[in-house]
């Protein structure tokens, strides 16, 4: 559902109760421009995962609202420091009074509770909570694809993996979801601009993400993947485990 003309910014579901909020972003440096998804999860205790830079917080909001009240949201967080990620925090800290911010307990500890108006919650690693129908598992994911912070969030009800910059797409307009591959687009992506942080422990996080078996896969940029995630997730472990032996040798 398109929900700002002027921006081009829209919501749709994804999976049951996910909705991805995206607008495109027309930039000279990526050939087709570029876009970038925030999440909102509809569910007793309402969340939004990623918030949008500080300026885009009017667009992101007002599609928000179109789907719940800004009021009920009680989970606001992201999956590393960046202001993509979280630039408009207080503003929808203020916006939703009984919400509380969250992070892996590095970004709580680096950034969130310096940015943040309110106290922030650290998510450990492992760590599982609710809200509501779903069930949800923070992942601790450090450098991968960056940031000491990194972390990701799976729902265990509807298989759906909240894995932020992995698979990264080009293109201001890409659809909500999609059931074609997507690493070719990602590879496309990453490979030039080089984003990624090259650790050794890349792969066995990877794997880790393509044990839970996820279906669909929330990117923050880009279409949204529903199909076999796990696969997509080892073949990407194999192409960077190969580069990085490449690399030390």
């Amino acid at each position: 559902m398109l929900t700002n003309s002027h921006t081009g910014t829209r919501i749709d579901e994804v999976a049951a109760g996910i909705y991805r909020i995206n607008t495109p972003l027309r930039i000279e440096a990526i050939p087709g421009g570029f876009n970038l998804s925030q999440y909102l999860i509809v569910d007793d205790e309402p969340m939004v995962f990623h918030t949008g830079w500080r300026r885009w917080f009017p667009y992101v909001s007002e599609a928000i609202s179109k789907v719940i009240p800004l009021d009920r949201l009680r989970h606001i967080g992201y999956s590393h420091f960046e202001g993509d990620e979280a630039g408009a925090m207080n503003d929808f800290l203020a916006a939703a009074p009984r919400a509380v911010p969250f992070a892996s307990h590095v970004s709580v500890m680096t950034s969130l509770n310096d940015l943040a108006d309110r106290p922030g919650r650290g998510l450990a690693d492992g760590e599982m909570f609710s809200t509501g129908q779903k069930s949800w598992q923070w992942i601790d994911t450090p450098h991968v694809p960056h940031g000491w912070d990194c972390g990701v969030l799976f729902d265990r009800t509807t298989a759906t993996l909240l894995c932020g910059d992995l698979f990264t797409q080009a293109g201001a307009e890409t659809i909500p979801v999609t059931e074609s591959e997507i690493l070719t687009a990602s590879e496309a992506m990453r490979k030039p601009m080089d984003y990624y942080a090259h650790s050794t422990r890349t792969a066995t996080i990877l794997e880790r993400l393509a044990s839970l078996n996820p279906t669909t896969l929330a990117c923050q940029h880009g279409s949204a993947y529903r199909g076999d995630g796990a696969g997509l997730l080892r073949e990407l472990a194999a192409i960077l485990e190969l580069e990085l032996r490449t690399e030390l040798a």
